[in-house]
């Protein structure tokens, strides 16, 4: 058993990148997670001597990430809907030269500066790629301070294992509120985790290493995009995570991610003692999708309603899925307005009963 502690979800992201042996934190303070910065600066060095350092910018962050991780070392930053958009051009280049690291994005209402309310419309820009070129990352969606945790410790596992960038999207919501927590155990800090593509400085059996995302012979920059989807194919494959909630005898499904899927476990059980059978399908990866799992389902059911705090973006992965084999409705939320499970369930009762 591990620590238990009632911590808000900033701090206990926090407290887990610790945990974890991360060596290095590049950031910048944005409303709602500067928690984050704020916590590592008191615990960090002290407990563990982890490198931390507060970035003149997020662009400056994100390539702070891509050195460090070039040299071998766990590394991740965390940051805001604005600021993560900041990064994108640094994501491609860490996607491309193929190296590990973790961001969390706390997501907050938008476009623009919008507001630092809880929201969900960097959906688009986290699993679809919000920088150039063909990439993806993996894309860890918490529903609570406790998988907010987990997925730190699975975060840097999944970005060691296939070279790449994973991103934990989060909300205002779950970084600012306080539930209990299992903390798992202190790993124990690695000096030289001797990565096979880590840069050491130096030529190593008379071969020079070197990380680059600049390819100038077409063949050559074919060969990265193909080895590259080979490697997000075996994501899809092995990596796929969900949860599931009364879809045995389900009619109906509900669907959502994150903050609202809580909402909707609610929606569930008051639409079940109304007496409609209703069953509920949480993506917890969002890319790698659980294609297959909303396919199998799909043929069965008189329908799904997707619930998102945005204008409808994971809906059109759930419709894609589905591949017309049953009806798919949309209902959300924007602006940092959060759906209580009452307005939801109205909302589908007006749609499909």
């Amino acid at each position: 058993m591990g620590e238990k502690k009632l911590m808000k979800g900033n701090e206990a992201l926090a407290e887990a990148m610790i945990r974890a042996g991360c060596d290095a934190y590049f950031g910048y303070p944005i409303t709602p997670q500067s928690e984050v910065l704020e916590y590592l600066s008191r615990e960090a060095t002290q407990r563990t001597g982890m490198v931390l350092i507060q970035a003149e910018s997020e662009v400056a962050a994100i390539n702070m990430i891509y050195g460090a991780a070039g040299c071998g070392k766990r590394v991740m930053t965390t940051s805001s809907s604005p600021g993560i958009s900041l990064m994108q051009e640094g994501l491609s280049y860490i996607a491309s030269a193929e190296l590990p690291c973790l961001l969390a994005n706390i997501n907050r209402g938008g476009p623009g500066l919008g507001t630092i309310q809880p929201a969900q419309g960097d959906y688009f820009q986290s699993v679809k790629g919000g920088g150039h070129g063909d990439y993806h990352l993996i894309v860890l969606a918490p529903n609570s301070v406790q998988e907010t945790v987990d997925f730190v410790k699975l975060g840097f596992e999944l970005a060691e294992k296939y070279r790449t960038p994973v991103m934990i999207l989060s909300d205002g919501a779950i970084g600012q509120m306080m539930e209990k927590v299992e903390l798992f155990p202190q790993m124990e800090r690695v000096a030289d985790r001797g990565y096979p593509w880590q840069t050491s400085g130096k030529p190593l059996n008379g071969e020079r290493r070197y990380i680059t995302s600049l390819h100038i012979q077409p063949e050559k920059m074919e060969e990265i995009n193909l080895r590259l989807q080979a490697k997000y194919k075996k994501m899809q494959e092995e990596e796929v995570r969900y949860q599931e909630m009364f879809t045995e005898d389900a009619e109906y499904l509900l669907t959502a991610f994150g903050l609202v899927s809580r909402i909707c476990m609610k929606t569930v059980q008051l639409g079940r003692a109304k007496g409609i059978k209703l069953g509920m399908l949480r993506p917890q990866t969002l890319f790698p999708f659980p294609s297959k799992q909303f396919a199998g389902l799909a043929p069965r059911l008189k329908g799904i309603l997707d619930v998102e705090m945005n204008s409808g973006q994971m809906v059109e992965d759930v419709r894609l899925s589905v591949e017309g084999k049953t009806r798919v409705e949309f209902y959300g939320r924007m602006g940092g307005v959060i759906p209580t499970p009452d307005e939801i369930l109205e909302h589908f009762e007006k749609t499909f009963l």
